[in-house]
């Protein structure tokens, strides 16, 4: 008996969608957290915290997502720790996108101007002080564009979840082909639904990334060299 394509196949492509947007948010916000952590370590005065951090940082940037998909999804019960899916899957993402974003804010913040670090240290404010009072200000107006563009990678990557038995949108395109083989039409349905999912991140990172130099010249009008 043959199968078309109706509503409810529609209606569950869209679910998928929606997981894939909670499974980003997931990915962004973990990430985010733990790569701000890893940008401050590369930047730490004790040598050894910026070679542990760097070391971490050059291991999962060297390691597919996919294995490390597959290290927390089978490794950790192996250890004892039950896991599911989607937990799998956030921890993962979590893990991949923390190592890009600490990168990327760790280059922005040596990108503020050295007489911004010194100018803070004439007032006698401690590093914390001159870190989240004069530095880091500065550098979230650098760091934007690019935070966002990274993100539309998130959103692409969330598609690998589907190795680990999640059902986000790519997964529920799979599991619709198999009931009706149409796969044209439905991964071009899919196609489209992740274009609507990135393509308003990237009109977003372009306007940003293009009034990012202005805002720069206004804060930044001159770029120092990296400290190490």
């Amino acid at each position: 008996m043959n199968i078309s394509l109706n509503f409810a196949h529609i209606q569950f492509l869209l679910e998928g969608a929606v997981w894939t947007a909670i499974l980003s948010l997931m990915a962004f916000g973990g990430g985010g957290l733990v790569g701000f952590l890893l940008a401050l370590g590369r930047i730490a005065p004790v040598r050894i915290v910026r070679l542990v951090v760097a070391t971490w940082v050059q291991l999962i940037q060297g390691t597919p997502l996919l294995i490390i998909m597959f290290m927390v999804y089978f490794g950790l019960p192996q250890l004892g720790f039950s896991i599911s899916p989607l937990l799998a899957a956030g921890v993962s993402l979590t893990i991949y996108a923390s190592a890009y974003l600490g990168e990327i804010w760790r280059g922005c913040i040596q990108a503020v101007p050295r007489a911004q670090w010194e100018a803070a240290e004439c007032l006698a404010l401690s590093r914390v002080q001159r870190m989240f009072k004069v530095i880091l200000p500065q550098a979230i107006k650098l760091a934007t564009p690019p935070t966002v563009g990274f993100s539309v990678q998130i959103i692409k990557n969330t598609s690998l979840a589907s190795v680990v038995g999640f059902v986000e949108l790519a997964r529920a395109g799979q599991l619709i082909n198999n009931s009706i083989f149409e796969p044209f039409i439905i991964y071009l349905i899919v196609a489209t639904v992740y274009f609507c999912l990135c393509f308003p991140v990237s009109v977003l990172s372009r306007r940003l990334e293009q009034a990012a130099p202005e805002k720069k010249n206004k804060l930044l009008p001159t770029v120092s060299p990296r400290i190490n």
